[in-house]
C-alpha cells in the first residue's frame, strides 16, 4: 500500500483469498482495520523505523520556518513589488525556548535531540515515562499532566499515532491552554487536531501560528481559512520525503512481503 490504497476492504479481501500480508509504507495504520485484516488470517506490515529521522527533520524545519518567518520573507524577497526590507519586520528565538513534545516515541525523541543543540528546554508527555538515562540524554523533562506542557510551552509539537484515544486530541480546551505566543507544530496526523478549533484559535490571536504537515482532508479544499492564513505553514504530508527514505521503505515492505510467502517471521509486523 502506498498513499492507503488501494482501500483493503471486506470485498477486496473476499476477491483474494489467497492473499497473505498487506504491506503498507510509513508508520501509521489508521486506514487499516485490523480486526477485519484478522478475521481474513491476513497479516500487515509497516515501516516505522525508516522514517523517523527524516519526519524529525521536518518537525524542526517546520519550527525554524514558523518562527522565523521564512515562507513570509520568501514572498517579500522575490516580490515584484518589494522596493525595501521592513527593518522591524521580525520573527521568534528558537534557541532557547521550551518546546513541548507531545508523544516521545521514535520520532518525538529524535526531535528532542534535534532541539538539544539548539539549547532548547524539552516538556514531553507520553503514555509512558522514558527511563531516566533517556531523558538526561537529551535534557527532556517529563510532564504527567499535558496541561502542564502546553502552559509552559514556546512550541508545542504533536508526534503521536492516530487512534480513537488520539482523535481530535487537541481541540478549543487544549489550544486555550498554550501562550498566545506559542506555536502549534503537527508532523502526526490531521485528525489529531480539531481543525475548526484551530481555525477559531489562530483567527482570535489564542496562540500565534500554527506549522502543519498533515491536515484532514488531505488536500485541504482551495477555499479552507487555513489557507488564508498568514500565520500558517502547510506542507504536503512529506514527513518521509526524501529519496533515501522512500527507497528504504519500499525496501522494508518487500521484504516483509519475502518473509510472509516463505512463512518465516516478518520485519515490522503489526500485531
Amino acid at each position: 500500500m502506498w498513499y492507503h490504497q488501494p482501500v483493503i476492504n471486506e470485498e477486496l479481501l473476499q476477491g483474494l483469498p489467497n492473499l497473505k500480508i498487506v504491506a503498507s509504507s510509513g508508520v501509521g495504520i489508521d486506514h487499516l482495520d485490523l480486526n477485519l485484516l484478522s478475521r481474513y488470517r491476513v497479516k500487515v506490515s509497516n515501516t516505522p523505523f525508516v522514517v523517523s529521522t527524516d519526519t524529525a527533520d521536518l518537525g524542526m524545519a517546520l519550527m525554524l520556518a514558523s518562527s522565523r518567518r521564512l515562507v513570509e520573507g520568501c514572498e517579500i524577497a522575490v516580490s515584484p513589488n518589494t522596493e525595501y526590507f521592513p527593518a522591524d519586520w521580525l520573527g521568534t528565538e528558537v534557541s532557547g525556548a521550551t518546546l513541548g513534545i507531545v508523544g516521545m516515541g521514535t520520532i518525538g525523541y529524535k526531535v528532542a535531540e534535534r532541539a538539544k543543540a539548539f539549547e532548547m528546554k524539552i516538556l514531553y508527555h507520553n503514555r509512558n515515562q522514558r527511563t531516566k538515562e533517556e531523558e538526561s540524554a537529551v535534557g527532556a523533562v517529563y510532564c504527567k499532566k499535558i496541561d502542564d506542557l502546553l502552559q509552559q510551552s514556546d512550541f508545542v509539537l504533536l508526534s503521536v499515532n492516530l487512534t480513537p484515544q488520539t482523535r481530535k486530541l487537541f481541540g478549543k480546551g487544549e489550544l486555550e491552554l498554550m501562550k498566545p505566543t506559542a506555536t502549534l507544530i503537527n508532523i502526526s496526523r490531521g485528525l489529531v487536531i480539531d481543525q475548526d478549533a484551530l481555525v477559531e484559535a489562530l483567527q482570535n490571536k489564542v496562540i500565534k501560528a500554527a506549522a502543519l504537515d498533515v491536515t484532514y482532508p488531505e488536500p485541504l479544499p482551495r477555499d479552507h481559512p487555513l489557507l488564508k492564513m498568514k500565520n500558517v505553514i502547510i506542507t504536503p504530508h512529506i514527513g518521509s520525503a526524501t529519496k533515501k527514505t522512500r527507497f528504504l521503505m519500499m525496501e522494508n515492505m518487500m521484504e516483509s512481503i519475502k518473509m510472509a510467502l516463505a512463512g518465516l517471521p516478518i520485519p515490522n509486523e503489526v500485531p
